[in-house]
This record gives structure tokens, C-alpha cells and sequence, in this order.
């Protein structure tokens, strides 16, 4: 028996990292699975659990494939339980005063976009279904949603509005879905950034040894989590027998980051050379 069995779930952004890691633990635990994912996957790739698993190839920023994904849940599950708004792109922690200003808005739009708007599109797609099943939505947050340094003001901001919007949703949609959010921290996967800064062809981490050597210099349990480590928080936000008086929270799996802060890596920029001159007038 395992803790999600019966239950159909949907996740987003399930090709890789931390997505690939629920889709495969929630297959352990007995679910059945819908993927929201860009790029083909082949279900074939979870073996003896492929029969429990259907591929919906959408973009998460179009309702339309939304609510396709809910759909499909329904015509080969039957239903719709759990809802894990997953995809995301990060900002390659470029900073203010590195952003040029000629691609900062379309920058904007695209963090924003896949960020914000798609697990919005995705929670307006589930909530009818949720709702007759009394269901759950479980957004990943980061740590960047709770405290900066996690990446560039773009990112920051994007999963601070992400926090925002569990915390809406778990105050609207109370007593009848419950919404929480996990905030996983320093993990090595294929995190991607926005094509309008050029990152959309590599990974954040180039080197994931030394990114893996940073990430455990900066935990108090001194680790770096594998995108595995984080699925138990998500496992248990899904099943409704062992968290059902759980909403509106956003639970850390950071290796003790919110203990100490982000002070081992923390540093300012030196905005000498872009000051004011002396001479200049001030308004």
C-alpha cells in the first residue's frame, strides 16, 4: 500500500529534475499520472508503472493545453486529486544592474509567463475537477520565494508572487482544495533560464560538481539535495489521509537554509563605478 494510491495527479514540468523526481515517486506510492510537459516524453521510460502514466506535449503558459492535461486525467483516470504545479526557468541570478535594459521587459514577460501565469492557468484549468474530489494543489515555490539571494531579481520576484498566490488560493478555495507549496533549495538539475538573456540553450549549472560543492557549503546540514530528496514533502502535501489540516503553507526542504540565511554566499555588487557623480544635480 502506498500513501497515494487511488489518487490521479497531474504535474507540470515533469521532463526533468525535481518534476521527473514527483512524477516518479507518486508512481511509487501508487498514483496515476498525468505529465503537462513541452518537450515529447516517452512513457515507456517508467517501465512496469508506464500504464499508470499519460504524456499530454503542451506549453504550461496556454490555457487551452491546461486544460487539455485536466482532461485527459479525467477521460483515462476518471478523475483529478492532485494537481502539482512544477515547470519553472530561472534568471541565471543576473543582477539589476546587469539586466540590459533592451531585454528586460521581454526577460520580464517570459520569467513571469512560465513561472506565474502557467501555474495560474493551471490551478483555473484543475479547480473544477479538484473540487469535486476535494482535491490538492501543491505548487513549487523555492527558496527564492521566501528570501532573496536564490537568483536575480527576476526570479526572486517571480517566486515571491508564486508564494502570494498559494496563500491567495488556499484563502479562496478553503474548505473545499487545500493549496500549499514546496520550497526546495540549492538542487542540481536542468534548471533553464529565459531565451530573452540568451539561456534557454544551457543549464543553470555548468559544472554540477562544483555547483553540488557550493550548494553544501551553504546548508547547516551540510548537503546538496538531489531532486529525489525533495518528493516526500510533495507526497505528503498529496495525500489528504496524512496532511489534511495542512493549506496556505509553504514548506522549506532546504537542508536548513532558513536557519542561517544565505550569509556564507551573500555579497553586494560594487556600484561605485555606476553612483551619481559628485557633480551631478539630485532632484
Amino acid at each position: 500500500m502506498g500513501w497515494l494510491d487511488n489518487r490521479v495527479a497531474l504535474v507540470t514540468g515533469g521532463g526533468s529534475g525535481i518534476g521527473y523526481a514527483v512524477i516518479e515517486r507518486f508512481l511509487h506510492e501508487g498514483a496515476q499520472v498525468v505529465v503537462l510537459e513541452r518537450t515529447p516524453i516517452d512513457a515507456i521510460e517508467w517501465g512496469d508503472a508506464a500504464e499508470r502514466i499519460r504524456v499530454v506535449q503542451g506549453d504550461v503558459t496556454v490555457a487551452a493545453d491546461n486544460d487539455r492535461a485536466v482532461r485527459t486525467a479525467v477521460s483515462e483516470f476518471g478523475r483529478l486529486d492532485v494537481l502539482v504545479a512544477n515547470v519553472g526557468i530561472h534568471d541565471g541570478f543576473v543582477p539589476l544592474v546587469d539586466l540590459p535594459v533592451d531585454r528586460l521587459s521581454a526577460a520580464f514577460d517570459e520569467v513571469f509567463a512560465v513561472n506565474v501565469k502557467g501555474y495560474l492557468l493551471a490551478a483555473k484549468s484543475a479547480v473544477g475537477e479538484l473540487a469535486a474530489r476535494r482535491g490538492t494543489m501543491i505548487f513549487t515555490v523555492s527558496n527564492a520565494g521566501l528570501y532573496p539571494g536564490g537568483g536575480g531579481p527576476l526570479y526572486t520576484a517571480s517566486k515571491h508572487a508564486v508564494t502570494g498566490l498559494v496563500r491567495q488560493l488556499a484563502h479562496e478555495l478553503a474548505p473545499v482544495i487545500r493549496v500549499n507549496g514546496v520550497a526546495p533549495a540549492g538542487t542540481v538539475t536542468a534548471l533553464r533560464g529565459p531565451a530573452a538573456l540568451d539561456q534557454d540553450g544551457t543549464g543553470l549549472f555548468t559544472d554540477p560538481e562544483a555547483a553540488a560543492q557550493q550548494i553544501r557549503a551553504t546548508k547547516p546540514l551540510d548537503i546538496a539535495p538531489t531532486a529525489a530528496d525533495h518528493t516526500g514533502v510533495y507526497v505528503l502535501l498529496a495525500s489528504r489521509e496524512n496532511s489534511p489540516a495542512i493549506t496556505g503553507e509553504i514548506l522549506s526542504s532546504d537542508g536548513g537554509l532558513r536557519a542561517r540565511g544565505l550569509s556564507a554566499i551573500a555579497g553586494g555588487y560594487d556600484l561605485s563605478d555606476r553612483s551619481p557623480s559628485a557633480t551631478a544635480t539630485v532632484p
